[in-house]
Parts: structure tokens; C-alpha cells; sequence
């Protein structure tokens, strides 16, 4: 197996979690484990999101977010530091606003299984934020029953 490189002379001397976490690079080979490591998290974070996009009824979209982390595991392995940064940053915000998004609907859920609430909230159109995040949405999905009616 050495002689055809396909496995390392050197064992590694840091557990897996620590060299995804907080990894030790010393020498080139360092650099390509941690590269490698890199594309293989993309492409799964890639997988699982057009997986889930699928299951959700939001296949173009899970499509397109799923080919960005598939470019971005690329620019990763090819050592780009741009690929790199940016595929941490979407994949941070969105999982803070996916939170959010999630939190939201949850309460808002339990919220409605309340029969003492007979009062709705009164959807705006004064301003122009008002008009974007309450009358926006009802006009580009009309299909969809608003939740306060």
C-alpha cells in the first residue's frame, strides 16, 4: 500500500474531531487532509439540503443552495480562501435564520391551538417595510392560505 501512496507514512497524531474542528497543518500533506475534509463536508452539507428540499416541496431551491455548497466544497478543495470563508458564512447565517424561521413557526403553532385568541393581528401597508414583509409574501404565494385570516 506505500508503495502505490495509498496510505500515509506517518500516523496521525490528532483525533478526526479535533482535526475537523481545530486542525494542526505542518506540512503540505496537512494542507490536503484538511482541503479534502473540506469538500467532503460540502458536498454533504449539498446533499442533505437538496435532500430536504425535496421532501419540502422546495426542490428549486434546495437545488440551486445545494449546487452552491457542491462550488463552494470545489473552490475548497482547489484552496481557495474565498470558497472557503463563504461557504462558512452561508452556512452560518443560514442556520441562524433557519433558527429563527423554525422558533417562529413553533410558537406561532402553539399560538393557534389557543381558542381564547380570537384577535389577529392587523397585516400593514403603510410603509414600505410594512408593504415588503406583510403584503409582499400574500401577493407571490396566492396559493397559500395566510396563517391570520
Amino acid at each position: 500500500m506505500q508503495t502505490l501512496g495509498l496510505s500515509d507514512s506517518t500516523p496521525r497524531t490528532e483525533s478526526r474531531w479535533r482535526a475537523l474542528f481545530w486542525p494542526t497543518i505542518r506540512n503540505a500533506g496537512d494542507f490536503d487532509y484538511v482541503t479534502r475534509q473540506g469538500f467532503w463536508i460540502c458536498s454533504i452539507v449539498a446533499g442533505f439540503t437538496i435532500v430536504i428540499g425535496a421532501f419540502t416541496g422546495t426542490a428549486f431551491y434546495g437545488a440551486f443552495e445545494g449546487l452552491f455548497y457542491f462550488l463552494a466544497g470545489v473552490g475548497v478543495r482547489e484552496r481557495s480562501r474565498v470558497a472557503a470563508v463563504t461557504a462558512f458564512s452561508a452556512y452560518l447565517l443560514s442556520a441562524l435564520v433557519l433558527q429563527r424561521y423554525y422558533s417562529g413557526n413553533w410558537i406561532s403553532a402553539h399560538w393557534s391551538k389557543n381558542p381564547q385568541e380570537d384577535l389577529a393581528p392587523v397585516w400593514l401597508d403603510q410603509t414600505i417595510g410594512d408593504k415588503f414583509a406583510d403584503q409582499l409574501p400574500a401577493m407571490l404565494r396566492p396559493d397559500r392560505i395566510r396563517l391570520y385570516l
